[in-house]
């Protein structure tokens, strides 16, 4: 039987479960908090944006970012749970790799897979079901594993 990991994730949180066959019982593995990624907008600014003053003006060049704090905080938390995908995956825990993240969060997390791990991915799923007990999860999870009628 293959070994199936399952990852629920949003931008502060993810769950990692593992179980053996597609019927069998979920099982925790642990549980990753990224508080950073609940900080409101105002606090992941550090300072102020980029200027520069030239010497020979005195008008001073503004440097928009390229991408929001927010935005940041996303991709790196995403990179944090690929980086931890990647080492199950060397060590052989897992055959198959299914994930359910909240829109933006699933982005960036399977831009950040490698090559290894997403072709272990087999279900992708856009909601976040990091707020799930465990009886919930798995119901969930059964509803959504069969095809629609």
């Amino acid at each position: 039987m293959k070994k199936h990991w399952i990852l629920v994730a949003n931008g502060s949180l993810a769950r990692l479960f593992s179980r053996t066959g597609v019927g069998d019982p979920l099982v925790a593995l642990e549980t990753i908090d990224f508080p950073e990624g609940r900080l409101k907008g105002i606090d992941l600014q550090r300072d102020r944006q980029g200027h520069e003053s030239s010497d020979n003006s005195s008008a001073a060049a503004h440097f928009e970012p390229h991408t929001t704090a927010r935005k940041k905080m996303l991709h790196q938390f995403a990179r944090e749970l690929a980086e931890r995908l990647q080492d199950g995956l060397a060590a052989g825990a897992y055959d198959a790799l299914w994930i359910s993240a909240s829109s933006p969060m699933l982005g960036e997390l399977k831009a950040a897979l490698s090559q290894g791990v997403a072709a272990r991915l087999q279900w992708v799923h856009d909601a976040d079901f990091t707020g799930l007990d465990l009886a919930s999860l798995e119901t969930r999870l059964r509803e959504l594993e069969r095809p629609a009628r």
